[in-house]
């Protein structure tokens, strides 16, 4: 047993990282905005990501790269950073020969992979726009309407797909005249297709290192798609100096020591996301670390893949949403060498997608303590696809979870007040110039200083000392009036209520609009459902009616209540839901974050169950 185990938990110190100053200058308006900026500058950046590759293959060609698990025996294929470079330079070939022009990008339609990381970077190095799209609109939708118009507004030269028999439907949607099909696996049967064999035979030429040379700053590099409130994705446009500039600033922000071990992440945020594609990615990359991808997910029946995985990979830092660390804190608990390994090389944790609970945060501190005799500095940060992504990040070892920290070097976050909170907009280098072929969209979402309008709102911790970080404070456009006219904040109330209820509440829509008090249509944590349970093997439609997680529910919320001042924290009526936020209903943001406006819209027959005047059996009723 350590010497610190006996410490209280707030006693024991964090395993150490080297951060960057809160430098914050705070500058306040007579109008009462207040624009934060962090006083140290800028270091200089890269002309584009590919070189940050180039850099590695030169300088470390044996390391590896990539790993994924692949074929019958699932065993791990590496790809060394030598490698690497040369299977994307053969790709660059293969692009610049089908002389594409910069209007015509690459969409690639599957998950990631290492052939998905190989043509990211060849299209980047030959100056074409890569495109990811999020493989829900292909496997999981019933009418392909978002990836039609995504087809439509950007019009591919090429679309890239792992298994072609996997997304033939996806295929045979969509209208490829002109369009050059590449598979990996399989081709799908009834179109055209290059197979991915043939492109990394291609032979290099001098073009190649003229192309890469050609990229700089200003080039566009992808294409991200939110999946906000407007109904249909926006394609951001994602230049080098974009982000370039957020790898720095992640660098700066977490300074790296020469005698620190080489990074190595096991990570499965899509790439198709910003969190995943950029401020992830490219950070290793930069890093010149080995990422290892992890086709494991925090749902039920996929996180034993992220189990499994984390048996063979030490991470020096992993990030996950607080439903995968409710899982995997379960599997510590109860794994001795599962946790000995995950611990091993461990410097730092991260979380996003919402905030991670005080219980769980309290679970993972006694487990880093047991097993390194430290606490592990949580980290995190806010952003979205059109700041590339991170613009603040808790860059200090905080007690506490639920901040978004502080502004980057580079950049300006303006504060504009908007009742007991601020509406946040940012002006900086990573700040995107706009939307891919909608100018009108663009010209929108800037205000006339030229700060991005993200549409978030966030609290001070401490008003008189802005150094000590910000609450995010959920959108401005979520928050409403009860019928007595008390206004609701969506953001705080819905953080508040998954934390009282964890661990059985994944996420949560807040009702009551126009209503007398508010309610709460849940999404359960299935698993942890299962553990309140006793149920290991039930299914969600029985787990959520069980009276022990129904009592767990109604205990903690009134709890909750009792503890709230006012109506516009309390909460009367819960229900929970068994249908998962849906892709083709618009409830998911680009952030993770749940749509609440289309989602209870979408779902406004379950809002009226939740406030008929003899509820159903569904409805939880906390207090009446």
């Amino acid at each position: 047993m350590n010497e610190n185990a006996a410490l209280p938990l707030n006693k024991i110190p964090f395993k150490h990282v080297d951060f960057l100053e809160r430098a914050i200058d705070v500058e306040r308006r007579p109008d009462g905005v207040i624009v934060l900026r962090q006083k140290i500058p800028l270091d200089p950046i890269r002309r584009s990501i590919p070189e940050y590759l180039a850099q590695w293959a030169k300088e470390r060609p044996n390391d590896v790269w990539l790993a994924q698990r692949r074929g019958p025996d699932r065993a791990w294929k590496k790809v060394t950073y030598g490698e690497a470079k040369g299977m994307v330079d053969a790709l660059t070939q293969a692009i610049l020969d089908m002389k594409l022009a910069p209007e015509r990008p690459i969409a690639i339609l599957s998950g990631n992979s290492i052939e998905h990381a190989l043509l990211t970077q060849a299209g980047m190095q030959a100056g074409i726009p890569v495109a990811p799209v999020s493989p829900a609109y292909s496997m999981m939708s019933m009418d392909h309407a978002k990836l039609r118009y995504i087809f439509d507004l950007i019009k591919p030269g090429v679309v890239m797909v792992q298994d072609g028999v996997a997304f033939s439907r996806a295929l045979k949607a969509l209208d490829l005249t002109g369009v050059a099909v590449i598979h990996v696996e399989r081709p799908a049967e009834g179109i055209e297709s290059r197979a991915w064999s043939e492109l990394v035979a291609t032979k290099p030429t001098e073009a190649v290192a003229k192309a890469l040379a050609a990229v700089g700053p200003k080039t566009v590099g992808k294409l991200l798609f939110t999946s906000g409130s407007t109904g249909m994705p926006k394609a951001v446009i994602n230049t080098q100096e974009m982000m370039c500039a957020n790898v720095v600033m992640g660098q700066m922000t977490r300074k790296r020591g020469a005698n620190d071990p080489k990074m190595v992440v096991l990570d499965w945020l899509p790439w198709n996301h910003t969190m995943g594609g950029n401020a992830g990615f490219h950070a290793l990359l930069a890093d010149g670390g080995t990422l290892y991808i992890d086709d494991g997910r925090p749902v039920p029946g996929m996180f034993e893949e992220t189990l499994k995985n984390l048996r063979d990979v030490s991470p020096t830092y992993y990030t996950n949403v607080p439903a995968g660390f409710a899982v995997l804190a379960t599997a510590l608990e109860n794994d001795d060498a599962l946790a000995r390994s995950f611990f091993k090389d461990l410097k730092i944790l991260g979380y996003g997608g919402a905030t991670l609970p005080d219980d769980l945060y309290t679970r993972m501190q006694r487990l880093a303590v047991k097993y390194t005799g430290n606490r592990i500095v949580f980290f995190t940060g806010w952003g979205s696809t059109e700041t590339a992504p991170t613009a603040t990040s808790t860059y200090w070892a905080t007690e506490r979870v639920g901040l978004i920290g502080l502004p980057h070097p580079g950049v300006e976050l303006k504060m504009v007040p908007a009742g007991p909170k601020y509406e946040m907009r940012i002006r900086s280098i990573i700040v995107t110039p706009g939307y891919y072929k909608q100018p009108d969209l663009t010209a929108k979402a800037f205000d006339e200083e030229g700060y991005y309008k993200i549409g978030d709102a966030g609290t001070f911790v401490d008003p008189d000392d802005p150094a000590k970080g910000l609450i995010f404070a959920g959108r401005v456009v979520e928050d409403f009036k009860l019928m007595s006219g008390t206004f609701v904040h969506v953001g705080s109330l819905r953080v508040a209520a998954i934390a009282a209820a964890s661990p059985v509440i994944q996420d949560a829509l807040v009702a009551g609009q126009d209503r007398d008090y508010i309610g709460l249509l849940a999404w359960p944590n299935v698993e942890a459902c299962k553990l309140v349970a006793g149920k290991a093997q039930a299914k969600i439609d029985e787990v959520v009616r069980d009276p022990k997680v129904i009592e767990h529910l109604r205990t903690s919320l009134h709890a909750h209540n009792s503890s709230s001042q006012g109506s516009s924290m309390r909460i009367a009526r819960v229900m929970l839901m068994t249908e998962p936020p849906s892709i083709d209903g618009n409830e998911l943001t680009d952030k993770g974050y749940i749509n609440q406006r289309a989602a209870l819209e979408r779902r406004n027959a379950l809002v009226e169950r939740l406030y008929a005047a003899k509820p159903d059996a569904d409805v939880i009723v906390v207090e009446g």
